[in-house]
């Protein structure tokens, strides 16, 4: 017999038994469905975590840190080299420093190694033997695969824009930069050029300095405002000077040459300052403005301005609004162009900062020259898939490294066995499903007894029974895989939809896809329904292979 008259047998079989071959398909149907929809929700799951991690640029980014001013100065107090033993016998020396930079920097219009970045880069810092400074993110810049480096440079200063002053946040960023926080603006655009005295800000900006709309910011300045420089004159929108020592003595001069009893600060309770000329209250020489920060701070302070270009667009989740974390990048409330960010830190460093810079000078541990370096940087690579081998080069010139891609290969680990185990679950309705499917061959090898003997007497072979039988089982999975996989397809869409209208937009989250159906799922569970069906035939179709034809003329 040719394979064509055995599969349009088969099909007569099965015609002639329709509601046993029907139910028994449905079995089939339940199992595949069980399987498709679990695993589909398993890879849903799966792709929706990747795609966050991808869509925050965490796959494509790696935080690089060096050896900090802390640690340097720590090392050095206690006789060991930097990054070796001086983190055992100098942590506590290096977290208090780094505790007191903290609290004492932010009220100073000093640089601020504070926040997510200063935390990861005490906890790297261990690991880094090099200064993490100009030269280092050339050296970084051009390595291959690399795309771009970012140093963090993140100020606390006074800030005035609308008529108000307050304290916030200022962070340097690269020009042009390829990061996705900076590609949704509510108003307005990204900084021109890196020399550009242009500022971008988010909406924490508009709330603090009274602005009501996205775009009443736009076009308006922004002043850092710091204290004097040399002789007391403000020096505005001037970046041309970048020697820290000469600022550093410039105003230790002008310190020395203020009469006493005079203009000069004196301190008061609290650690507070009153300036006598003026009679107004000022917080270590910066004026404190009234609760509604509409007070002008003096007219002899330094100060920069930048035009506000852009507002950032928040990116918010769920029903409390949260604000999403996009990149590795601290967060800032105001983005200047890096040069001046970089400028603005180096020469209005605080006190704290300029003392330890000077106890590591002193010490030997930083040469005449040499500058503290930056507290950590971002590197973004051209590919992810490329992102270990830049890191390993990175970690092998001294520098510690650390990336979410690290843990990419743990959490694929524990997809596969949710994955698993949820096909586990699904494949147990399918294998309930196969012994249905051997009672239906045996019921049908009964009500065929006399037809397989006829069929033996003529001339047919042992190993055409078989076929017929397999080819029956087979169908009966073929049917049972596509139903299957168009059943599990219809549940995964009506879950999205009654998801989302559930719990999702109640919430103000944005639809998302529980469930992944790629095609290697569907046609892999279509083929395992259709072996499992041929096994589950193996037996009633080697039971039909051994009927004697006589005996089988003579069944009734």
């Amino acid at each position: 017999m040719k394979f064509p008259d055995i599969l349009r047998l088969a099909l007569r079989n099965l015609r002639e038994a329709r509601l046993r071959a029907s139910l028994t398909t449905m079995g089939v149907v339940v199992g595949v469905a069980v399987i498709v929809t679990m695993v589909s929700f398993g890879l849903g799951l799966q792709r929706n975590t990747v795609q966050r991690f991808k869509d925050l640029d965490l796959f494509n980014e790696i935080t690089v840190s060096g050896r900090s001013l802390d640690q340097i100065v720590a090392a050095a107090l206690s006789g060991k080299p930097a990054g070796d033993g001086a983190n055992a016998n100098g942590s506590n020396a290096n977290t208090n420093a780094s505790n007191a930079n903290a609290r004492g920097e932010r009220g100073r219009g000093g640089d601020d190694d504070r926040g997510a970045a200063g935390r990861l880069a005490n906890r790297n810092q261990p690991n880094a033997t090099r200064t993490l400074d100009d030269a280092a993110i050339q050296e970084i810049a051009r390595l291959p695969g690399v795309a771009s480096v970012e140093p963090n440079v993140s100020l606390f200063v006074y800030v005035r824009a609308n008529g108000r002053v307050q304290p916030n946040s200022v962070g340097g960023a690269l020009v042009p930069n390829q990061a996705s926080r900076f590609k949704n603006f509510s108003a307005g655009r990204m900084i021109a050029s890196a020399d550009a005295d242009e500022a971008v800000v988010d909406e924490s900006f508009l709330n603090a300095f009274g602005f009501e709309k996205p775009a009443d910011a736009v076009g308006q300045t922004v002043e850092l405002l710091a204290p004097p420089d040399a002789g007391g004159r403000a020096r505005a929108n001037d970046s041309t000077r970048n020697d820290e020592t000469s600022n550093d003595e410039a105003r230790a001069a002008n310190n020395e040459r203020a009469p006493r009893g005079g203009r000069g600060e004196r301190p008061t309770e609290g650690g507070r300052e009153r300036e006598s000329g003026e009679g107004g209250m000022s917080f270590f020489g910066l004026p404190l403005g009234d609760e509604g920060g509409g007070a002008e701070p003096a007219g002899n302070l330094a100060a920069r301005t930048f035009k506000i270009v852009g507002v950032l667009k928040p990116e918010v989740e769920g029903a409390g609004n949260r604000n999403q974390f996009r990149g590795m990048m601290p967060v800032e409330s105001i983005y200047v162009p890096l040069a001046a960010a970089r400028d603005w830190s180096r020469r209005y460093r605080g006190s704290l900062s300029r003392v330890a810079f000077e106890l590591a000078r002193a010490s030997g541990a930083i040469k005449e020259g040499e500058t503290k370096g930056y507290p950590m940087a971002v590197v973004r690579v051209t590919d992810p898939e490329i992102l270990p081998d830049v890191q390993k080069a990175i970690n092998g010139r001294g520098f510690s490294t650390f990336s979410v891609a690290d843990q990419l290969k743990e959490l694929r680990t524990v997809f596969l066995i949710v994955n698993a185990s949820l096909g586990l679950l699904g494949g147990i309705s399918l294998l309930v499903a196969s012994f249905g499917i051997a009672n239906t061959m045996i019921m049908s090898i009964l009500e065929r007894t006399r037809e397989i003997g006829i069929m033996k007497a003529i001339g047919a072979e042992d190993r055409e029974i078989k076929l017929i039988f397999f080819v029956e089982a087979a169908l009966i999975g073929l049917a049972g895989g596509v139903t299957g996989s168009l059943a599990a397809w219809g549940i995964d869409v009506l879950s999205n939809h009654i998801a989302y209208r559930q719990w999702l937009r109640p919430r103000g989250i944005s639809f998302v896809h529980f469930f992944a159906l790629p095609p290697y799922l569907w046609l892999g569970a279509t083929a395992f329904a259709v072996c499992v069906a041929i096994v589950a035939a193996l037996y009633p179709a080697a039971r039909a292979a051994r009927i004697d034809p006589v005996k089988a003329l003579r069944h009734d």
